[in-house]
């Protein structure tokens, strides 16, 4: 049955390593929560590790910068690992071809480039070239929605390309707003008959990469047991640390705030449990808010 806890730290002592989501979790898109970057340093400060696993779009580099602007805390994390990051590493390798046409905004372009800044033998042309569909978001997320994309997508159903989906996420908060992302049209390419492809949360590949930077951090094996993952998206975040065999902390104040009765910075218990009874998941722990 899942521990409804206060604080992080009710939990964190049996863990070495967090893998913490970083929108509705550390941040809502137009700054950062500051109990939330406090409870992330504590655990540092306690010999802890944090990678910041995340289904945004963009690489880690770009992240890096996207969450200092909003004010995180350097000391509130040791590195992070991205949804962009995985997906762009199958997309250097050839796996949607070398011509590929790009679904998402301007901000989502350093997607096609390496971490040193230098472009990825990728090219980006019209759909009538394109080998694959690379789907980092919607061009305008503040007033577009998956609908608006429909034709686009069954003309590359009809070509039979496959779709790279960067963010497996549908929809995420912006402060007060709602807004579409890339997993909502790579949903809907779906159910055209198209084959998209997801490798953020909660998806295999981006759980190894966050992996992977732990041990390098930690510098030996990190078991299963020593990991939490923490997140409010309960489809992405819960479902994946759960389909790995970690344990997983519920923000039940983000995405589901108001699905879980969210009061004063805590959960109505009843309303929580039928939430995650209709989600057909059992969470380690859940909490109001990261603190």
């Amino acid at each position: 049955m899942t521990q409804i806890v206060s604080s992080l730290e009710d939990i964190s002592h049996r863990y070495d390593v967090l893998y913490c989501d970083l929108w509705g979790c550390l941040h809502d898109g137009t700054r950062v929560f500051p109990e939330a970057a406090a409870a992330l340093q504590r655990f540092r400060a306690g010999g802890g590790s944090v990678i910041l696993v995340t289904n945004s779009p963009r690489p880690r580099r770009t992240v890096k910068t996207q969450i200092a602007g909003l004010g995180a805390p350097a000391d509130s994390y040791d590195d992070i690992a991205s949804s962009g990051d995985a997906a762009q590493q199958a997309m250097a390798a050839g796996l949607f071809g070398r011509k590929v046409f790009h679904i998402g905004p301007e901000r989502d372009l350093p997607f096609f480039e390496h971490e040193d800044g230098s472009p990825i033998d990728v090219e980006r042309v019209p759909l009538e070239q394109a080998e694959g569909v690379i789907c980092t978001g919607l061009r305008d997320d503040r007033t577009e929605t998956p609908g608006d994309y429909k034709l686009t997508l069954m003309r590359a159903k009809a070509r039979g390309l496959k779709l790279l989906c960067a963010n497996p996420d549908v929809v995420v908060d912006i402060g007060d707003q709602r807004i579409w992302c890339a997993g909502a049209l790579a949903a809907l390419y779906t159910e055209l008959g198209g084959e998209s492809h997801y490798f953020g949360k909660p998806h295999a590949p981006i759980y190894a990469l966050a992996r992977r930077r732990a041990e390098r951090i930690r510098g030996a094996e990190v078991r299963d047991a020593d990991i939490l993952c923490i997140g409010d998206g309960i489809d992405t975040d819960i479902r994946g640390g759960v389909g790995e065999g970690l344990d997983t902390l519920f923000i039940a104040g983000g995405l589901a705030a108001r699905e879980t009765g969210m009061r004063k910075g805590e959960p109505d218990p009843e309303a929580l449990i039928g939430f995650l009874e209709d989600a057909r998941l059992s969470p380690t722990a859940a909490i109001g808010m990261l603190r």
